[in-house]
């Protein structure tokens, strides 16, 4: 196959899968790691592709990157994250876990812990705490997002509304100190608010990526946030705003 067709077709596989790594790649049209590299190196300075760690994903155009690049980047400090959340929870509780990265990796941190009551929309969550130590995890149903097969719509809310939980964890978008808490999607938005209705305290996980970053739709202010687990100090203004709203916020070590 010439380059300029290879070209085309990875644009292509990179359009409908979100993230493809070089691996992939080079293992789909029978070529070696270098020559694909060859390939991508101008279509990164075409704006059509942008590179990551690994791998190609499409640009930026103010939209969260794809799920399975977000399970990798910043991935150790969600799990410090998570290790911190792990303090928090304790064996029995119960909670509510919606689909973000940071809560799916945070998920992980819990697997030592016994006799949890979980809901989730998000199968990589659900599979993460299921069939382990006396846990009983509740999914909610409705069509999977190919993206991250998280369910979202009116059966997952419904869903959702039936139970009485002790915390919803939630990642979000990102936490601006005048528009609060952000997310992409107004289905987002909606479960999001469902989720802190239905919860005794609200803890948001996020690494300081989302800190000052606004994005389409407000979910809700800062003060509906009980504690906030992150991996590094807020800015004086973002940290000022926190203390205005009463939210304890976490940092790891």
């Amino acid at each position: 196959m010439h380059s300029t067709t290879r070209q085309k077709e990875i644009l292509k596989a990179v359009r409908l899968k979100g993230l493809c790594t070089i691996l992939e790649l080079a293992d789909q049209f029978s070529v070696s790691d270098e020559t694909i590299r060859r390939d991508v190196k101008p279509m990164v300075s075409a704006g059509l592709v942008e590179k990551v760690h690994g791998g190609i994903i499409v640009p930026d155009e103010g939209h969260e990157p794809p799920f399975q690049y977000r399970m990798v980047e910043n991935h150790e400090a969600k799990q410090r994250i998570g290790h911190e959340l792990s303090k928090i929870i304790q064996s029995g509780d119960s909670l509510i876990l919606d689909t973000g990265s940071t809560t799916a990796i945070a998920a992980h941190a819990l697997q030592e812990h016994s006799n949890l009551l979980v809901v989730t929309n998000s199968v990589e969550t659900a599979r993460a705490l299921a069939t382990r130590n006396g846990n009983r995890v509740y999914i909610a149903g409705g069509e999977l997002r190919a993206d991250d097969a998280a369910a979202f719509g009116p059966s997952a809310i419904a869903f959702i509304k039936q139970f009485d939980v002790k915390y919803a964890v939630l990642s979000l978008g990102g936490l601006d100190p005048v528009k609060g808490l952000m997310v992409d999607h107004l289905e987002e938005a909606e479960f999001s608010r469902t989720v802190m209705e239905q919860a005794q305290k609200t803890i948001v996980v996020v690494d300081q990526s989302k800190f000052n970053r606004s994005r389409l739709v407000k979910v809700a202010p800062l003060k509906v946030i009980d504690i906030l687990i992150t991996n590094s100090e807020p800015d004086p203004e973002l940290s000022a705003c926190f203390r205005e709203a009463e939210v304890e916020v976490i940092v790891t070590s």
